[in-house]
């Protein structure tokens, strides 16, 4: 079994994230190789909590052109938004 923390890389802090906290959906930027059923485990054990579901997207990352060098290449991100049971919720800071 993998470490808790090497699937979950960072939480996300943006405005559309903390909106959806009062849905009691968090959202976690994560490995690329993890799936759904790793990410589900992965916040039960660290945060102690019931998660419902597990929707994820993956960015691709994109060609960034220097000017007077090579281009280089954004990383890919793969992000996961948890729904956790009603009643629960998460505290990181």
């Amino acid at each position: 079994m993998k470490n808790p923390y090497d699937i979950l890389v960072r939480p996300l802090i943006t405005e559309r994230a903390l909106a959806e906290q009062l849905l009691n959906k968090y959202t976690f930027e994560v490995a690329i190789s993890a799936n759904k059923k790793e990410i589900k485990t992965a916040v039960e054990k660290a945060f102690g909590v019931k998660v419902l579901d597990v929707n994820t997207t993956t960015k691709k990352g994109v060609t960034v052109v220097r000017f007077g060098r090579r281009p280089g290449k954004k990383a890919d991100v793969k992000k996961a938004i948890i729904t956790l049971a009603p009643g629960q919720a998460l505290e990181y800071t």
